[in-house]
């Protein structure tokens, strides 16, 4: 294993525990807090990081894999983020713990099995209008914006480090 995939991967779990450790010290009344970056409460955006931005493993594999990744547009993914948050409005900390461990453990083991090719591979995601990399989807798309809504998380409950 290169060390940049030794690195990527520490980064990840890093993060993925922190938001666990969130989670299971969150308080049921901080639970329900409104976070003001995204509009919905608290759990709503745990479970978005676990099941959303973790979900995006499937597009990392593409591009691993040399597939042209789907014509993602601002106007979708607000779409269906809408959607999300209505239908799991009343998710549990349970039901997002759940997915943290279960998604993080899919993603770093699938990490595990890169190498520095894989992570240098490219695909266009119109999103962006450009190119992006296997490491650079990973650290924009799963880790920092998944980090900016712990953040949003933690400003709502006023937990800080």
């Amino acid at each position: 294993m290169s060390q940049r995939v030794k690195e990527l991967i520490e980064r990840f779990e890093a993060f993925n525990n922190e938001i666990i450790g969130f989670v299971e010290n969150c308080s049921d009344d901080k639970w329900r807090k409104t976070c003001s970056g995204e509009g919905w409460t608290v759990n709503v955006v745990a479970r978005h990081i676990a099941a959303s931005h973790y979900g995006a493993l499937g597009l990392v594999k593409m591009i691993v894999s040399g597939e042209t990744l789907p014509e993602l547009t601002t106007e979708a993914i607000d779409q269906g983020n809408v959607k999300h948050a209505k239908k799991h409005a009343d998710c549990t900390k349970d039901e997002v713990l759940g997915y943290l461990n279960k998604n993080g453990e899919a993603i770093a083991a699938y990490l595990t099995g890169l190498n520095d090719e894989g992570l240098d591979r490219y695909a266009r995601l119109a999103l962006t209008g450009g190119d992006i990399s296997a490491q650079q989807f990973i650290e924009s798309i799963i880790i920092q914006s998944g980090n900016e809504h712990l953040n949003s998380m933690k400003a709502a409950t006023g937990v800080y480090k």
